[in-house]
């Protein structure tokens, strides 16, 4: 194959697009929503006032990578801070593993990623685009209170 400009051009902007994506992705100013993976809570939602969530900011450890999340009552509890859900990206509330406590999790529940009898997108290939690869919907295990969320 014959290297012309065009195709050198074509390389070059595909290099742009790729730094620029690893360079969002990584920015200190960019807003860290559930399910980063995480070993501490100090390192969740990085870019936002960590204060005005609704609950507490923590580091799921128990899930593999970690995952950040927050403590909450109810659905409303989740991606009520501006920044905190980018992307349109909708979390649920629900216990982990039967645990009392609920957490915000990233919903893949058909209702909130347009998944219906129609066809609509595939809940574990939604999680690996959105949450990333290794990503996929799963339950929360949390009893009557169970709901779907893209995990590891």
């Amino acid at each position: 194959m014959a290297t012309t400009p065009r195709t050198i051009a074509s390389v070059h902007i595909a290099i742009a697009i790729a730094a620029l994506v690893v360079f969002a992705g990584c920015s200190g100013g960019a807003a860290q929503p559930a399910g980063h993976s995480c070993a501490r809570a100090s390192e969740c939602y990085q870019g936002l006032d960590a204060g005005a969530l609704r609950g507490q900011v923590t580091c799921l450890t128990s899930l593999p990578g970690g995952y950040c999340s927050h403590t909450c009552t109810s659905d409303s509890d989740c991606c009520a801070v501006a920044g905190e859900c980018p992307g349109g990206i909708r979390e649920v509330c629900a216990p982990l593993e039967s645990n009392a406590q609920t957490y915000c999790f990233v919903s893949c529940e058909a209702a909130d990623i347009g998944a219906g009898a129609d066809g609509g997108p595939d809940p574990s290939a939604y999680c690996g685009r959105i949450a990333g690869s290794g990503f996929t919907c799963r339950s929360t295990g949390g009893g009557a209170a169970n709901k779907k969320f893209c995990g590891p």
